[in-house]
């Protein structure tokens, strides 16, 4: 199991990514950060989101594009660098794609290969990840497949967490706080 497991989920502009940059922070403290980023460009908006927050990280951190191959990235991050994962959902989402089959096909394939992954590093790894399960239940059948996928993961995610919090304007709520030092 990785040394700390840190998760962190909130609503679009919840402050989630800002929580999880500074957790990283903090849990690293001297020592290297990589950041695993799962963000596919697409268009001036989303590039300019990029833009800002690369500017919000240090000039020091290791910035990765992980696309698809995910457990490869953390598995490739030099042992004692403590991981930012920032996000979770687009990465389902690029692993879901347009026909994903049943949902256990990706929680026991790809996503429990993250899982492995993470449990295989040796220094902390905060992931950070969309909670879009606390609206109405979607129309369409793939939209609640993948909400429902989501859903399994953040559990699964959360169950082996070291620590667990729920973003919300900006303040972190405990789901699980960490263990006193």
């Amino acid at each position: 199991m990785s040394s700390h497991l840190v998760v962190v989920l909130g609503g679009t502009r919840s402050g989630k990514s800002r929580y999880g940059r500074d957790r990283a922070a903090a849990l690293a403290g001297d020592g290297p950060v990589a950041y695993l980023g799962t963000i596919v460009a697409g268009d001036d908006e989303l590039d300019e989101r990029v833009r800002r927050h690369r500017l919000d990280r240090p000039a020091e951190w290791t910035t990765v594009e992980v696309g698809e191959g995910l457990a490869g990235a953390i598995r490739a991050v030099a042992p004692g660098t403590t991981i930012l994962l920032d996000g979770l959902t687009l990465w389902m989402s690029l692993v879901f794609g347009d026909d994903p089959g049943p949902i256990d096909n990706i929680l026991d394939g790809p996503f429990a290969d993250v899982l492995d992954a993470i449990d295989a590093h040796d220094a902390p790894v905060v992931l950070v990840s969309d909670e879009i399960g606390l609206g109405l239940v979607p129309l369409e059948p793939l939209s609640r497949a993948f909400r429902d996928l989501l859903g399994i993961a953040h559990q699964r995610l959360v169950a082996r967490s070291d620590e667990a919090w729920f973003m919300v304007a900006g303040r972190q709520l405990a789901l699980i706080e960490p263990a006193p030092r």
